[in-house]
């Protein structure tokens, strides 16, 4: 790949300009590479869509970091790496949200294999806690096995916050993690957020007013305001941009911790390129396809 070079080092100074020091933890042999460029290149191989580590490392052969990092020793210290990846993405977040107070929330199914082979499957099995189920996904009315993405964003296109739960768990269990980490703010969903209860407990606990659209059977039904229903509209351009330019859906985990750190990858990506276009550049946010270097 021949601007692998000059997009690494762009990214890697961005990040230096964002963090204080380049390693995270304890290493009783000094790597070749610190973590943050190693986090660097894991940002530009997702920018360019490089989706397997296979097919990086092939790339990686004929460029200045050649001989820098063995595979395996890339892979096993990305996943160490998972929470300082999450703090230096809410860092970058938060240069967006501070002062947002509508939010949109929603889910993405991610299937880790097909139905047919889920029961000899042991993709995300080496532990109890972390094995996928099968779960339903309304929107494409079909069945699937693996997990569930849920994700909070503003409604100027910005990931504030996500999880991962088994494919089997119902969106409205997130909720209960959101008025954890969030407070006096509009939370916009769909209809599978729709609960009395759970919205008279955020609004009691945490000032969270969620708004839903209503069924149509319901008694006093009123329709939805227009610009709730196209705010909407917002997240779900960011889970087809994961789809599309970052292959979420395309599973090549063996463990969950594996899993859990590629799915941080991309979103995280996503954010990076969308503070490099508002910081850097001063163009348009969610041009997500355009060049940063």
């Amino acid at each position: 790949m021949n601007n692998l070079d000059a997009i690494y080092d762009f990214i890697l100074t961005k990040l230096r300009e964002l963090c204080e020091g380049e390693n995270f933890y304890f290493k009783p042999i000094k790597p070749k590479l610190s973590d943050l460029e190693l986090i660097a290149i894991n940002i530009s191989a997702e920018y360019l869509s490089i989706d397997s580590e296979y097919q990086l490392f092939r790339y990686l052969s004929s460029s200045k970091l050649d001989g820098k990092i063995e595979r395996s020793v890339y892979n096993r210290r990305k996943r160490k790496l998972f929470f300082h990846m999450e703090n230096l993405r809410k860092l970058i977040v938060s240069r967006f949200n501070d002062a947002q107070n509508v939010f949109i929330v929603d889910s993405m199914p991610l299937e880790i294999c097909k139905n047919a082979r889920a029961k000899r499957s042991k993709i995300c099995k080496e532990h109890e806690f972390s094995f996928p189920s099968k779960g339903y996904c309304a929107s494409q009315s079909s069945y699937y096995y693996g997990y569930k993405l849920h994700a909070v964003c503003s409604v100027s296109g910005v990931f504030q916050s996500f999880d991962i739960s088994t494919a089997s768990i119902h969106d409205i269990h997130f909720l209960q993690d959101i008025k954890q980490q969030m407070k006096k703010c509009t939370l916009i969903g769909d209809r599978g957020y729709l609960s009395t209860k759970v919205q008279t407990d955020l609004f009691n606990y945490a000032h969270i007013k969620l708004e839903t659209p209503m069924r149509s059977n319901q008694k006093d039904y009123k329709k939805q305001k227009y610009t709730f229903r196209k705010s909407r509209k917002r997240i779900e351009t960011l889970f087809s941009q994961l789809c599309d330019q970052f292959k979420i859906r395309n599973n090549y985990a063996k463990s969950f911790n594996g899993f859990k750190t590629r799915i941080l990858s991309k979103i995280m990506t996503l954010t990076f390129i969308q503070f490099i276009n508002v910081f850097v550049y001063k163009r348009k946010m969610n041009n997500i396809k355009i060049a940063i270097v």
